[in-house]
């Protein structure tokens, strides 16, 4: 059937690879990973496959939507910071779990809102105006922890640390991990979305002619502020999964480099850089890629601290590789 639609097939080559190469990266890396440990397949790692890419892949759907309009967004390690932080002590205080999760929600909207408003009504350009947001989130954080962490009191931590380590049991020997189960409804969430809603095609006209999106009345300020506000939201679900997970929000170094890894992920999954063109299904497989590949590297005996080298080796060649294909076209 699909030989049917194209010329012939190499043509259909050519489609596959331009509209559909995260699923052959997917592929293939899953099939390296396998080579390299064929106990890959279990359950528990690939349960785990998912525990480790959770936190980056929420923030990745927001940033999946921001890089779709068009823009970029650098301050969402340090929104998760300060999010992160002030939510334990909202924790610690209040000791309800629900009372954090919604400060973390509404928070992180208001961050996202706040670049979302410089970038609109200020006239910034998104690098700018979100690199002032992460060096103000950095600087209060660090400041209100005086360097240190913030950490959940014994009597909250049993409860709360079940949210990262938790899951349904199915049977005695697998376990659906909680952050598992919450990536992927938020992917779905996200798809549906950017695919069956009247938002989800303004920002993919936004990001692929601001001009023309403006002339056939998409109200452009509107759309990118929601881009940003959701963003923020992610980062503050995001918030609460890191907070569980570490139990302790080191105030000088809490989210490093999640930018660059979820902008990673969100380039390896497809998602043009340029903006207009991206498929979220692309950015759920960009962050397991992501993961796989740090996985390997590990098993190969690479020094961690080269993670922020290889996301930056993965959006160079993920970026070239786009700009070649554009230019076939």
């Amino acid at each position: 059937m699909i030989l049917k639609t194209y010329k012939n097939p190499k043509e259909m080559m050519r489609h596959i690879m331009t509209n559909y190469s995260y699923w052959v990266s997917f592929v293939v890396l899953f099939v390296a990973a396998i080579a390299v440990n064929p106990a890959f397949l279990r359950w528990n790692n690939v349960s785990n496959l998912f525990v480790q890419g959770a936190i980056i892949g929420l923030i990745a759907m927001g940033m999946s939507m921001v890089i779709s309009a068009g823009m970029i967004d650098i301050s969402v390690g340090a929104q998760v910071a300060i999010i992160s932080g002030f939510g334990v002590a909202v924790l610690n205080q209040t000791g309800s779990i629900f009372a954090m999760l919604i400060f973390c929600g509404i928070f992180g909207m208001l961050l996202g809102t706040i670049n979302g408003i410089l970038v609109t009504k200020g006239g910034m350009p998104p690098m700018i105006a979100t690199l002032a947001l992460q060096s103000a989130c950095r600087s209060i954080i660090t400041q209100m922890g005086q360097g240190g962490p913030f950490t959940v009191s014994p009597e909250q931590y049993d409860r709360f640390r079940l949210i990262a380590a938790g899951g349904i049991q199915l049977t005695e020997r697998t376990r659906i991990p909680y952050m598992m189960i919450i990536f992927i409804l938020v992917t779905v969430v996200f798809h549906i979305v950017m695919t069956r809603t009247k938002l989800g095609k303004h920002i993919y006209s936004v990001g692929s002619n601001e001009t023309a999106a403006r002339l056939c009345g998409v109200n452009v300020h509107r759309v990118k502020i929601a881009v940003f506000a959701i963003t923020g939201l992610m980062c503050g679900l995001a918030s609460l999964l890191y907070a569980s997970r570490l139990t302790a929000i080191q105030a000088s170094n809490a989210g490093l480099s999640f930018e660059m890894d979820a902008i990673a992920a969100v380039a390896i999954g497809g998602t043009a850089m340029s903006g207009g063109r991206g498929k979220i299904i692309g950015t759920f497989l960009g962050v397991l890629m992501f993961r796989m590949i740090n996985n390997i590297l590990t098993m190969a005996n690479v020094p961690p601290f080269l993670g922020g080298f290889v996301s930056g080796c993965i959006i160079v060649v993920a970026v070239l590789m786009q700009n070649f294909q554009n230019k076939k076209k």
